[in-house]
Formats: structure tokens, C-alpha cells, sequence
């Protein structure tokens, strides 16, 4: 099979898909490559990295695309891909589709096979593709919400760890999942005073076991949450829904409780916002305030420090890129059903249920559309 690299074009985004060890992975098992030119700078992979292990160079994103029948991203296609996308394309990527119907629709009238990387599942229920990247958000979460705590960020002007004779800074965590409980590891290195907030009670149970008891443990009802906010310094927000549009935990009225300039970090941006407030924002132009209340809301934070996310996750979605480009989507597909529940879209239809459901469109099983993919 062709497989095709290219370049991100998302704002600040400096991940790239493909390793020259997952170059070397496909050539080896008999498949052609095409990386775009520069498509591995933002990480320090060199073209010349990229043809000595067998991938063939192309000058621009039209080529790879036209080669290509497998196209292997790390973001969402911004609309100058989505208009290169064909019904014999298979695309493998973050999609997060419930937040953006607008994309939903554009990929429907591509034809194309849509492949979410955060909607794929494993034997256990977990999200193998999602978990690296949630664990580099979850760290950065931390660190991102300590700095805009400074004062000329916008921030309360307050030492995430305190020192000797000063209290700590207050740290709330909603969603305990794999986000959470690494925001909370670093929260606990910083020495912050941690709460981290969950509905799940043997998630609670797991964590506390994880945390060593160094963080208190709190069920997330919606009374709980509001009385702790007038204490918080760094709210981060960590709720996932599978596949779906993230809820809102905290609402705008519920800012007034807040301290001024306390500051609110949302993970979930990626799927909607789990704060009323929340909007994407860039590494370039991180925050803003609502309310007294600064908000970062960047919705790719493992993009900036594309190194470490690129590796984590091209280790992950390595064996499926592998297998996708072995066995074709369709029998890839059919023998796997965590990936099946990775396909989003397909031969115009809505093949993953919480996507259709928001974006108001009719839901069609997975196997029914694949039958009219072409061959």
C-alpha cells in the first residue's frame, strides 16, 4: 500500500505523523511511503532521516495525497486537505468530530474513510491512541496553569508550591482518567495542595492508590464541585466522554465564586470544553479572561513539545498504521473491532454514533458503509 505524510498545517502544531522507525516498519514489509517535505522538522526528523530509511520525498501536500492511499496525520484536515481527500482514501487521525460538525459534514462529502484515532478502543474498553497524548496534556495542564498563575500572565501571582511559611496553591482536577491523574503527579511534584474530583468511586479508589494518598480524593456532584471553587487557584478541567461532546462542569455564573485571576485549564477543548466558558485557543495566543478568570484553552498542548509527543504516539499507532496499510481498511477493519470503532466516517456516512447524534445526521453501522468503499 501508499502510504502518505504530510505536513500538519493546524496552527502551532509541530507533530508528525510518522517516525523513521515506522518508515522503516512499512518499507520493510513491502509498502511505499511519501513524506512532504519538511513534514518532521517541527520535531527534529530530517528529510534525510526520513529517505534513508526508504521514504520517498514529496515537495508539497497535493503529492502526497495523490500518491497516497493511506494518509496518516496527528491533527484534524484543515479545509485546503479536506478538499484533496477522495472515496479512495483512507485517513487516520485525530478527528475529535463531535465538536465540529462543520468538519463532519466536509468529510461525509469526501467520500473518504475517516479513522479516529480517540475513538479506537483495546481489548480493556481503554483508548490506546488517545492515552499517550492524554498523558502529555494531563503534564503540560500543570505546568501551563503554574506559569499563567504568575502575575504577568494574567494570573493570581501565586507560587503553585508556596514555600516555607506560605500555603500552597489550591489545585482542583475534574476527571480522573488518564489526563487527570497525570496533571495531578505533576501538581503533587510542584507541592500544590490537590483535589482531584471523579464519579467514578473505584476510579477514586485506583487513584488514591496511585497518588499514595498524597491527594484527596472527591466525588464530582455538582454541589461538591461548587463548594470547593472559592478555594481553587488552578481549576483543569480533564472530562472525557467517549467519542462524544465534552459536558460543561463549571458553569459562567459559577465563575463568581472563583478568586480573581484564579485560573481555569481546559483539556477537553478538543471536544467542545467541559467549562461554559472555555473557547480554543493557540500556544501563540494561549489565554484570555472571562469575568475576572483567565482561561487557557489551547487545543493541541502536546504540540508543544513535539519530540516527546511525536514519539509517544507514533509508538502507539504504529501497529495499526501496520496493519491498515497490510490488510487494506476493510479486512483491517473486520478483524479488529477496537478499530472499527475507530471509523467515524465513511462512503459519506456517519459510521460512529455519538458524532451522528450531534451533528444531526443519520447513523449507518460501520460494516453497511464499508461495503460501498471502493476496493
Amino acid at each position: 500500500m501508499k502510504v502518505g505524510v504530510p505536513t500538519e498545517i493546524k496552527t502551532d502544531e509541530y507533530r508528525v505523523a510518522l517516525t523513521p522507525a515506522g518508515v522503516r516498519e512499512l518499507v520493510d514489509g513491502g509498502h511505499e511511503v511519501y513524506v512532504q517535505q519538511g513534514a518532521g522538522m517541527g520535531s527534529a526528523i530530517s528529510d534525510e532521516m526520513y529517505e534513508a530509511q526508504g521514504a520517498t520525498i514529496v515537495s508539497d501536500a497535493a503529492g502526497v495525497f495523490g500518491e497516497a492511499e493511506l494518509i496518516v496525520k496527528v491533527k484534524e484536515p484543515q479545509p485546503g486537505e479536506v478538499a484533496m481527500l477522495e472515496p479512495r482514501h483512507t485517513l487516520f487521525t485525530y478527528l475529535h468530530l463531535a465538536a465540529d460538525i462543520e468538519l463532519t459534514r466536509a468529510l461525509m462529502g469526501s467520500g473518504a474513510t475517516c479513522i479516529a484515532y480517540e475513538t479506537v478502543e483495546d481489548a480493556r474498553g481503554r483508548l490506546p491512541l488517545l492515552a499517550p497524548m492524554s498523558e502529555v496534556a494531563g503534564k503540560i495542564a500543570t505546568q501551563a496553569g503554574a506559569f499563567v498563575l504568575e502575575k504577568p500572565l494574567g494570573g493570581r501571582g501565586i507560587l503553585l508550591g508556596g514555600v516555607p511559611g506560605v500555603a500552597a496553591a489550591n489545585v482542583m482536577i475534574i476527571g480522573g482518567g488518564v489526563v487527570g491523574m497525570n496533571a495531578a503527579f505533576i501538581a503533587l511534584g510542584m507541592e500544590a495542595t490537590v483535589y482531584v474530583f471523579d464519579r467514578n468511586i473505584d476510579r477514586l479508589r485506583e487513584l488514591d492508590i496511585a497518588l499514595a494518598g498524597r491527594a484527596d480524593t472527591c466525588f464530582a456532584s455538582t454541589l461538591a464541585v461548587e463548594e470547593r471553587l472559592p478555594e481553587m487557584d488552578l481549576v483543569i478541567g480533564a472530562v472525557l466522554v467517549h467519542g462524544a461532546k465534552a459536558p460543561h462542569v463549571v458553569s459562567r455564573a459559577q465563575l463568581a465564586l472563583m478568586k480573581r485571576h484564579a485560573v481555569l485549564v481546559d483539556v477537553s477543548i478538543d471536544q467542545g470544553g467541559c467549562f461554559e466558558t472555555s473557547h480554543p485557543t493557540t500556544h501563540t495566543d494561549p489565554t484570555y479572561e472571562v469575568d475576572g478568570i483567565t482561561h487557557y484553552c489551547v487545543a493541541n498542548m502536546p504540540g508543544a513539545v513535539p519530540i516527546t509527543s511525536t514519539y509517544a504516539l507514533t509508538n502507539a499507532t504504529m501497529p495499526y498504521v501496520l496493519e491498515l496499510a497490510r490488510r487494506g481498511v476493510r479486512a483491517a477493519v473486520a478483524s479488529s473491532p477496537g478499530l472499527k470503532l475507530g471509523v467515524n466516517v465513511a462512503a459519506g456516512q456517519v459510521t460512529y454514533e455519538p458524532v451522528a447524534e450531534v451533528a444531526g445526521v443519520s447513523y449507518q453501522p460501520v460494516d453497511g458503509a464499508l461495503e460501498l468503499v471502493p476496493a
